[in-house]
């Protein structure tokens, strides 16, 4: 990290994103949480206001529609969003961090032009398709490919496990682009309603359930070379810092998830009563609680200081995987502990930290599961 001083106070305006978020959260999501659980239905309206508000957005220039904050203020606004439905939270990511950040960061002047302002507006929804049914961890093993043809490529194959597969509109698609012993990977943009581009199985889940999450088909699928993001046998490279900057994202939403569960668990314990008293008088809880809290305080910190190191221009490999890693674990922790200190009733989905425990499994799966993440760790340090 850069000797650069941090200073841990939060600006005037995060202060104001932060309570723009949390309000939001409290105001328009909360009071549907479970209907759009239960449903299985992707939140349009939801994300209609979040458009609204720049949340779709955050953190790209004006010129384009966005509302041109920090990956700090970013990752405060994911967290306040999961501290009510990490699953909201979960498009909020994968919209601003995978597709739209891909486009961003790596197509050219005249791409960015033509796709950001509809993502950046919200206009339309973004997906990325990295993951297929038999590559995941191991991308190497990918099996969509892309040939050229003229002034075209033809892309064949299917992604799964697809964020906004069947509601987003705009997507980005790695491909193989070099099938010999040297296989090399290339990013393109597809869009929805294109010729041979169906949309596949929508994946019944245990958790993020209202997270629209689907298989994409490609057979034949014709798209105009100049479709393809930066240069051929690039699309590998970008997608590693893709994913370091989603992994911030996915830290933040693991905050959320964990103190949404430690809020329920602290107002649960002062109105649950046994044995004549209420039990947050009990040491066995008050040691649950204390240690929720102290685990999510430090997972916050490192959330936030690969944020910082974002915003700075540092490379964020190391710190992004520590981040990622360690708050999904701690959130994994915190909606253990937020059932048992619940009870009964916290297996029973008249209370949140029902979906949270179901919700926070995919946190140390997404965007690169713990192993690898600890695999990235070693790597930066023995290097």
């Amino acid at each position: 990290m850069s000797e650069t001083a941090v200073s841990f106070a939060p600006t005037e305006q995060m202060t104001m994103v932060q309570q723009m978020a949390r309000d939001f959260a409290e105001k328009e999501i909360r009071p549907h949480v479970m209907k759009y659980d239960e449903s299985q239905e992707f939140p349009k309206e939801i994300f209609t206001k979040m458009a609204e508000l720049g949340f779709l957005g955050i953190t790209f220039p004006e010129e384009y529609g966005g509302a041109g904050l920090s990956a700090l203020e970013a990752a405060v606004i994911i967290e306040e969003i999961a501290r009510v439905d990490p699953s909201t939270a979960l498009g909020v990511a994968a919209h601003n961090g995978l597709c739209t950040n891909h486009i961003f960061s790596f197509a050219n002047d005249e791409l960015k032009k033509k796709y950001l302002p509809d993502l950046c507006s919200g206009k339309k929804l973004g997906g990325w398709g990295l993951t297929e049914p038999f590559s995941g961890s191991d991308a190497g093993g990918m099996r969509t490919v892309a040939v050229k043809e003229g002034n075209e490529w033809v892309i064949n194959g299917s992604k799964n496990f697809i964020t906004h597969g069947s509601v987003g509109e705009t997507f980005v698609v790695l491909a193989v682009t070099d099938k010999t012993k040297n296989k090399s990977i290339s990013a393109f943009i597809v869009e929805k309603g294109i010729l041979g581009f169906s949309v596949g199985r929508k994946e019944n889940k245990l958790g993020m359930r209202s997270s629209d999450t689907c298989s994409l088909i490609f057979d034949n699928v014709r798209i105009s070379a100049d479709n393809l993001i930066g240069n051929e046998g690039e699309g590998f490279k970008q997608a590693l810092v893709v994913l370091d900057g989603g992994r911030i994202s996915i830290g933040a939403l693991s905050v959320g998830l964990a103190q949404g569960a430690l809020d329920a668990s602290i107002k649960y314990a002062k109105e649950r009563h046994q044995f004549g008293k209420s039990i947050s008088e009990f040491q066995g809880i008050q040691f649950k609680i204390a240690d929720m809290a102290m685990e999510i305080e430090a997972a916050r910190l490192l959330v936030r200081k690969a944020a910082w190191m974002k915003t700075n221009g540092e490379d964020i490999n190391l710190a992004a995987a520590q981040a990622k890693y360690f708050a999904s674990e701690v959130a994994t922790r915190a909606a253990n502990e937020a059932v048992q200190i619940h009870g009964g009733y916290g297996f029973i989905k008249d209370f949140p930290v029902e979906k949270f425990y179901r919700d926070v499994k995919l946190l140390t799966i997404g965007e690169g599961t713990s192993e690898v993440q600890k695999i990235v760790i070693a790597r930066n340090l023995l290097k």
